[in-house]
């Protein structure tokens, strides 16, 4: 199946292995291109048995996805065109009633019957994370990583899924701690709290995850997604109603305030490469 239109990524198949590397300089932001991309890759790869599992990674050595595109907060076109091509992307597939599309996208990355892995071997904040807290998988590269949901911060709150996964991934108490303090999670603390399957050492991620790619491409399809299967009746599962409430408590804080907050943040360097490096300490001092 080809997969050479999707503008952002970089897709190779090979041996019963999709590796999906964003491509979309200079920070890989979900944005009106690389959501699009995503989504339509989601849906047509759901289809495609030549791929039995599904590693997402970066071309960008720093930044996995840096977050989503801060027009979103400061140009009220922004977020409805990029909706809109997202839609387009996959226009036989609806966005369930109360979900924005960030939430649909990545809810349709956790109902793929592929197995998907992340690999995180740089920064991964606000919409990066929570696409990446979706997948079946995720291995943070010791010393290279940095995960993070900074919204609160940035006077909004995490609207990808980022609420109601989180506390799914690691309970009400650490879930609280990471939404509210924003902090940046380095790769030994993101496996201590769940945010990951392991922490790797940043030379060995690489072999680490084609291994085990491969070794579970070679399992009969049958297997995977009866185990699959299996383990999601005991998963604890995100009611739509759920999706349904961080949109409204998102869009309730697209306040005059936020857009006067937002355009100081980018002010200050938010949104770009030297900013992004640094972004903490930039919002902690506005």
């Amino acid at each position: 199946m080809p997969y050479d239109d999707l503008s952002g990524l970089r897709i190779t198949v090979d041996n019963g292995v999709a590796t999906v590397t964003l491509d979309h300089p200079p920070l890989n932001l979900m944005d009106g291109v690389l959501l699009p991309s995503l989504r339509g890759f989601v849906n047509r790869v759901r289809h495609d048995t030549d791929v039995r599992v599904v590693v997402f990674d970066s071309a960008d050595p720093e930044f996995f996805s840096a977050h989503g595109d801060m027009a979103y907060l400061t140009d009220p076109e922004a977020l409805p065109a990029a909706t809109a091509a997202a839609v387009a992307a996959a226009p036989d597939v609806p966005v369930p009633d109360g979900m924005n599309i960030l939430e649909a996208v990545s809810d349709e990355v956790r109902s793929l019957p592929q197995v998907t892995i992340g690999k995180i071997a740089g920064y991964a904040r606000g919409a990066g994370n929570e696409f990446l807290m979706y997948l079946d998988m995720r291995f943070a590269a010791i010393g290279r990583s940095g995960q993070a949901q900074p919204e609160a911060v940035m006077d909004i709150l995490p609207g990808g899924g980022g609420t109601v996964n989180m506390t799914r991934l690691l309970g009400r108490g650490r879930a609280l701690e990471l939404l509210l303090g924003s902090e940046l999670v380095d790769a030994e603390l993101a496996e201590r709290y769940g945010l990951v399957n392991r922490a790797v050492p940043a030379n060995e991620i690489d072999a680490f995850v084609d291994r085990l790619a491969r070794r579970i491409a070679r399992l009969r399809p049958e297997v995977v997604a009866a185990i699959k299967a299996t383990v999601e009746t005991i998963t604890p599962k995100i009611p739509h109603q759920a999706y349904a409430v961080e949109n409204a408590a998102l869009f309730s804080l697209f306040t005059d305030d936020m857009v006067a907050s937002a355009h100081k943040q980018l002010a200050a360097g938010v949104q770009t490469r030297e900013g992004e490096r640094d972004l903490e300490r930039i919002l902690d001092s506005l």
